[in-house]
């Protein structure tokens, strides 16, 4: 549990979800998190206020990103007395970003911060291979124009031109997710079919919550676009049955597909917290309060499933805090793919998993379907690494407060096999 006093979520915003190489081709980690929490400076009126931590991270950056929580605060409308950071804790980031404001709120360190993060794979870095780089340095260091030339020229071949781009695979197996993904669906069983509706569903349920204008004051229009553009309002089961394997192709086995597997994405979202004194002094409500937090990690490596980390992360949080299960009125889970989700449902209702894994003496057991992502989740949104979890934990604040009062389970996995878990309790 959060030691100390309570923390309070007031809100977030963010920029629709893009496609990679649609809208925000150009844009960058910055021009995107800029845009985001200039919308949250908007929001809450936060102009020339200083908080106590900005928090941002990124999966894919540049070097010369540098830090970007510092610079987009600085070009945020807040103080530019406000302290800025950057984190990475891959598909978890925003989550962590959160998590790491809210204990310093929890501790009195400070009483106000925002926490979120973005990312961009359509503007990735690509840079020369190591040996082109050495010649380059080599280059540097020549005294003459001479010296320059014969170290430019010695050697040389054009195969030292070849870009390297940004890696997809778990450096530890060289598979990517979805391979790892597609290794756990197999393993728990999970049917196609099962998959595809777990996605149509998703689109569906996002499709009506933009409809009944839940989003009007989360999403925010950049460079044009009003909705995340993954959006399907037309998806179906015949669709989706039409689509080739993804990542299995050759077995006759594969399962995941770009239907059921979220695509490449761009976007940013951050959330404003703060404890309660802070938020009544200044006139905002507090939406929902972070209970709890946590994260735990898998040995994929040596055979566990790449995404199944949150499986533990939840039962250990759930024992600290003496909850179960079906303790909750809200579930949050990221959809990295509709296999993965439906891997980490069967594993809490497996008895042979949660007493041999999870050392408990039953299982977890099931959930009400009704109440997992009932807005949609990141299936239907996209999913920018480093910006899923700000996204998540601002779409279920505004669904406490709508039900009038509640508790949320937010479970987001993680490349690395790892798993970052919240409640969130109004």
């Amino acid at each position: 549990m959060l030691h100390g006093r309570p923390v309070a979520v007031l809100g977030g915003a963010r920029i629709p979800f893009c496609r990679q190489n649609t809208a925000y081709t150009d844009v960058g980690n910055l021009g995107m998190s800029v845009r985001t929490l200039g919308a949250v400076v908007e929001k809450f009126g936060l102009h020339g206020q200083q908080l106590g931590e900005v928090a941002m991270g990124a999966v894919l950056k540049h070097s010369s990103d540098w830090n970007i929580g510092r610079e987009a605060a600085l070009s945020s409308g807040l103080s530019p007395l406000t302290p800025g950071i950057t984190m990475q804790r891959a598909c978890g980031t925003s989550l962590d970003t959160i998590i790491t404001v809210a204990n310093k709120i929890a501790t009195g360190q400070i009483e106000s911060g925002i926490g979120g993060g973005s990312d961009t794979t359509s503007d990735v870095p690509i840079v020369y291979g190591q040996d082109f780089r050495r010649r380059l340095l080599s280059v540097a260091a020549a005294k003459t124009t001479m010296d320059r030339l014969a170290r430019f020229t010695n050697g040389f071949s054009f195969r030292e031109l070849k870009p390297e781009f940004p890696g997809v695979g778990e450096p530890r197996t060289g598979k990517s997710m979805g391979e790892h993904c597609e290794d756990m669906a197999k393993e728990w069983k999970i049917e196609r079919e099962a998959q595809d509706a777990w996605a149509v569903s998703s689109h569906h349920k996002l499709v009506a919550a933009y409809e009944r204008g839940f989003f009007d004051d989360l999403v925010v229009n950049f460079r044009g676009v009003s909705r995340d553009n993954i959006l399907r309002a037309d998806s179906s089961l015949e669709k989706l049955a039409t689509l080739k394997p993804a990542f299995d192709k050759t077995s006759g086995r594969g399962t995941l597909t770009a239907g059921n597997s979220t695509p490449l994405t761009d976007g940013a979202a951050a959330c404003l917290i703060a404890s309660d004194d802070w938020a009544a002094q200044r006139g905002h409500e507090v939406l929902c309060h972070i209970r709890d937090a946590h994260v735990a990690a898998v040995d994929f490596v040596h055979g566990e499933g790449l995404l199944i980390a949150p499986t533990v992360a939840v039962a250990e949080m759930l024992a600290r805090n003496r909850l179960t299960l079906q303790d909750f009125d809200l579930y949050e889970i990221h959809e990295a793919f509709a296999a993965q989700v439906l891997c980490t449902l069967r594993a809490w209702e497996s008895a042979d998993y949660c007493k041999t894994r999870l050392g408990l003496d039953a299982p977890l057991g099931s959930i009400d379907p009704a109440k997992i992502s009932p807005l949609g989740s990141s299936l239907a949104t996209g999913h920018p690494f480093a910006a899923t979890g700000a996204r998540i934990v601002a779409t279920a604040a505004k669904q406490l407060k709508e039900r009038g009062g509640g508790r949320c389970l937010i479970s987001i996995c993680t490349a690395g096999g790892m798993g970052v878990v919240a409640i969130l309790e109004r």
